[in-house]
């Protein structure tokens, strides 16, 4: 019995050997301490990080070695602001009419699988029909490959505001959508709202606290709630403890969603240095979305890609995105990095680097928007947002160092997510 007893303990420890993953790390970017180090070996035990140490250690028999040498490590990055569901195109508009919904979610699946492969393994799906959710069950379960998503649902607009679903349809096809559909008007359609949203399983609320730029409506920048209405939604998701986002493109909705407690300001293409003050004072972030700005803006010079109706507003709020962020970071704002991935063509997120640094934020600190900020932002940094002993393994890897060459990380060589490598 003594003997058995032997074998199966050899054969546990033998087990638990050959799930270490050793990953050499020519540089490795520690985003905790703000620098480069080199030569690191990270080892990796099922799907957490159990030790990093100096130097390329020798490999134990049964593990696996992940040679990194010749490329720079970082954590998987963060992208705050994405839409799984769709992604432009030049008959967008009348998909809503073509598409079913497992049409939508066979879609959404491709995309998120790009999204990981483009080195982010975590992302905040701000808006869509539920399917999101859904994507996010199923990659949860290990059923389909994708980033680990933070899911907004259905965003909450009110009657013809940005996220109202039935903007631009002809009066019968109209109707009048209500809390479930996520249009409001009130506090109290504003509070069943957002309990419909925890009730359909959200991670976070997202309201449209002013015009858009693409939805068919004639403002872009309006403000579209009364702040009693935010002050209900925020209140009623913190007692849930779900985090608010604001899509905004005019000053007065952002101010109005900062006093009412919103946590993220998203665009945010007309803020004046007295929003940016009232952001700093009630520790709002701000989640810029340039690569959407400049994409929509060129979109809107192709002939006939967006309705009449979208155009003037693409050309006018689209470009000046870019200076709002560089006055925001030179202002003290706290950012956290977000694309609007979606608006643009999924796998293309990593060029918001380059548009951050090209206007004076170093590249550590744009780094650190997209990992350990955005992580504490989701009060997941116990878990993600840094490579460190005990947090889940979700790293990546590219060929330079980003700090002397920000592109690099538009080509992303090497992924692992959760311990498991879906990239290399």
């Amino acid at each position: 019995m003594k003997s058995v007893l032997t074998l199966i303990l050899v054969i546990i420890s033998f087990t638990l050997s050959a799930q270490q993953t050793f990953i050499y790390c020519g540089n490795l970017v520690d985003v905790e301490k703000g620098k480069v180090v080199s030569e690191k070996t990270i080892i990796v035990e099922n799907d957490y990080i159990v030790d990093i140490q100096n130097g390329f250690v020798e490999v134990p028999q049964n593990s696996k070695l992940i040679d990194l040498r010749e490329s720079t490590v970082l954590p998987g990055l963060f992208d705050m602001h994405v839409h799984l569901e769709s992604e432009t195109s030049k008959d967008n508009y009348i998909k809503p009419f073509t598409l079913n919904e497992a049409d939508v979610a066979y879609e959404a699946q491709g995309h998120a699988k790009t999204t990981l492969m483009a080195g982010f393994t975590s992302v905040r799906d701000l808006g869509g029909s539920g399917v999101n959710t859904s994507l996010r069950n199923a990659i949860n379960k290990g059923q389909l490959v994708g980033p680990t998503i933070y899911s907004a649902g259905k965003s909450i607009a009110t009657t013809g505001g940005h996220a109202d679903p039935t903007n631009g349809y002809k009066a019968d096809l109209m109707g009048s959508p209500g809390p479930d559909q996520g249009v409001i008007n009130g506090t109290a359609e504003a509070r069943e709202a957002v309990r419909q949203r925890y009730k359909n399983g959200s991670d976070v609320i997202k309201i449209t606290a002013t015009g858009g730029v693409l939805s068919v409506a004639k403002s872009g920048q309006n403000p579209q709630f009364f702040e009693d209405e935010m002050k209900a939604i925020v209140e009623t998701a913190n007692d849930y403890g779900i985090l608010t986002a604001a899509h905004a493109h005019g000053d007065e909705g952002m101010q109005r969603a900062i006093r009412a407690g919103i946590k993220t300001i998203e665009h945010g293409t007309m803020m004046s240095e007295e929003t940016m003050e009232l952001m700093k004072e009630y520790d709002t972030y701000y989640v810029p979305t340039i690569t959407a700005g400049k994409s929509v803006a060129e979109l809107a010079e192709i002939e006939g890609y967006y309705p009449e109706l979208v155009v003037p507003k693409a050309k006018a709020i689209g470009p000046k995105i870019q200076s709002t962020f560089e006055k925001a970071y030179k202002k003290g704002v706290n950012i956290a990095f977000g694309t609007d991935a979606g608006v643009f063509k999924h796998g293309e997120n990593a060029k918001e680097f380059g548009y951050m640094v090209e206007v004076g934020m170093p590249a550590m600190e744009a780094i650190q928007s997209a990992t350990l900020v955005s992580a504490r932002l989701l009060k997941v940094d116990d878990y993600y947002g840094s490579i460190k002993k005990g947090k889940k393994a979700d790293i990546i890897a590219v060929e330079a160092n980003p700090l002397n060459n920000i592109s690099t990380l538009e080509n992303v060589i090497f992924v692992m997510k959760h311990g498991e490598v879906v990239k290399q």
